[in-house]
């Protein structure tokens, strides 16, 4: 089995599809007022929050300056307490280090804690191809499996889903239950969903989850959900498998402290995630609970190649899901119109450099720059400057369409001889202001229907910007230089 095939060169199709769906439309207004305003009240309510956010790109720097020392680190610390520590190449790699477990332990059935390493590397068809039966326990995740979907938020993967739809699918995959149960309320459809999942947590036989932290100074890795289903997955199944990327890594206990303050009150507007485990190898003795076996897979999958790249900082990403919360390209179109496993502008940057910008140039492009992804995000990851640095090299491959790379061309031309470019814009402002004759916009231009499709182009008044420049900063002379001889009077 190969991983997810990515639908990223066909954006722009996906986008027009999740602009004209109605439902996704409604479900997409909730957005706006939702998980910004809650971040925003929550960064407020805490004075440090912002002097917190420069600890947390200064940890997160200087972790990948030193990635090898800490991956040593953390991988000899999870070894002293009786766990495994394996390394994978690639997706491959890391589903058949995954299967091999499971197949060791003669395992049947496969919880799995929130991971989108998981989804990127397609750990679930996988398994089920070498005889395995994964059960997604985090309900979102659990829903968009029944519906046999991805994700379409990194924190919220069903958001793009009404509670009706929701029903639908439960109805019908949950056919051992009464046909006229109430599913009417969310806490009903939550408590369905409860009930037929503690079945799975007690019959599993391993568990695998993702990791928000690595610690390198105790090999600990470090789980935050809102349901509990992490505890569950990793401590009732005979082994607990862990799956991160090698960028997860945080130096100390106290480092991951910082990075905890900033993650919740990022994501959702929480002062802390409703559960925080730690867990840092296999049950000992005299333990209660926990699993038998304790594994922790890293997956590289293209980040090294990242690193002290010009895309290095995009590795600071913690995945809370700020950049798209506040993305008005992301809040229009929604996440699977990004076509592959991580959307927004995050997406825009990371998915082209883990499969290529041949396959995810289009993403970068999926952007206003209004700067409001880099404004919120925890680390200060410059995504703009990212997401353009894409751009340049979309066109310097000759990715872009023809089209764009001659208008690009064509603007060159006038750009690289100011005195042109002004004669130019000046007769063409006053012949479109002619043409608009009063209305103020146009409705219809030619080679521009990729704005005049779904919006009207306003018509200038007649003056270009440069003009109006000038004649403000002569008026501004003049009085400067009325001043200076009233002056010298």
């Amino acid at each position: 089995m190969n991983a997810p095939v990515a639908t990223t060169p066909a954006f722009r199709d996906n986008a027009r599809r999740a602009l004209q769906d109605d439902g996704l439309q409604k479900v997409l207004a909730t957005m706006r007022g939702g998980f910004s305003a809650k971040r925003a009240e929550a960064a407020a309510a805490l004075p440090e929050f912002e002097a917190l956010r420069d600890s947390a790109r200064d940890i997160k720097n200087h972790t990948l300056a030193h990635l090898d020392i800490y991956l040593e680190q953390f991988e000899a610390q999870v070894k002293a307490a009786g766990g495994h520590v394996h390394y994978a190449r690639d997706a491959a790699e890391a589903r058949r280090i995954v299967a091999g477990i499971c197949r060791d332990l003669g395992a049947k059935t496969v919880t799995k804690g929130k991971s989108m390493i998981s989804e990127e590397i397609g750990l679930n068809a996988h398994l089920e191809a070498e005889g395995f039966t994964p059960v997604e326990t985090d309900l979102g995740e659990y829903i968009i499996q029944l519906r046999g979907e991805t994700p379409s938020h990194i924190i919220a993967p069903a958001f793009h889903l009404s509670a009706a739809q929701v029903e639908q699918d439960f109805r019908r995959a949950h056919t051992q239950l009464p046909p006229e149960r109430d599913l009417s309320d969310p806490v009903n459809l939550l408590n369905e969903a409860r009930q037929v999942l503690r079945q799975r947590f007690l019959t599993a036989d391993v568990g695998v989850t993702g990791a928000n932290f690595l610690i390198a100074e105790t090999g600990a890795s470090v789980i935050v959900t809102n349901e509990g289903n992490g505890d569950l997955t990793q401590t009732l199944a005979k082994a607990h498998v862990v799956l991160a990327s090698i960028e997860k890594l945080a130096p100390t206990l106290e480092d991951c402290a910082q990075m905890l303050r900033v993650l919740a009150r990022s994501a959702t507007g929480q002062d802390s995630s409703v559960y925080v485990t730690f867990s840092a190898g296999a049950r000992r003795d005299g333990d209660p609970d926990g699993p038998g076996e304790y594994h922790v897979v890293l997956l590289d999958n293209g980040r090294s190649a990242m690193l002290g790249t010009s895309f290095q900082e995009m590795l600071r990403c913690i995945r809370c899901g700020a950049c798209m919360n506040h993305c008005p390209v992301y809040q229009a179109v929604g996440g699977h119109a990004y076509g592959w496993i991580y959307p927004g502008p995050m997406g825009a940057v990371l998915t082209p450099s883990l499969i290529g910008v041949e396959k995810g140039g289009q993403l970068p492009n999926a952007s206003t720059f209004c700067g409001r992804c880099e404004a919120v995000c925890p680390v200060r990851i410059p995504l703009p400057k990212l997401m353009r640095h894409w751009r340049e090299r979309e066109f310097e491959r000759r990715l872009a369409p023809a089209t764009v790379r001659s208008g690009l061309a064509f603007w060159g031309f006038f750009a690289r001889r100011p005195w042109l470019y002004r004669q130019a814009t000046r007769a063409g402002a006053a012949l479109m202001a002619l043409a608009a004759r009063g209305r103020g916009r146009f409705r219809r231009l030619p080679f521009a229907t990729g704005w005049t499709d779904s919006r009207d182009f306003p018509a200038p008044e007649g003056e270009t910007f440069q003009a109006m420049w000038a004649r403000r900063q002569a008026r501004r002379a003049a009085a400067g230089a009325g001043d200076r001889r009233e002056g010298g009077q």
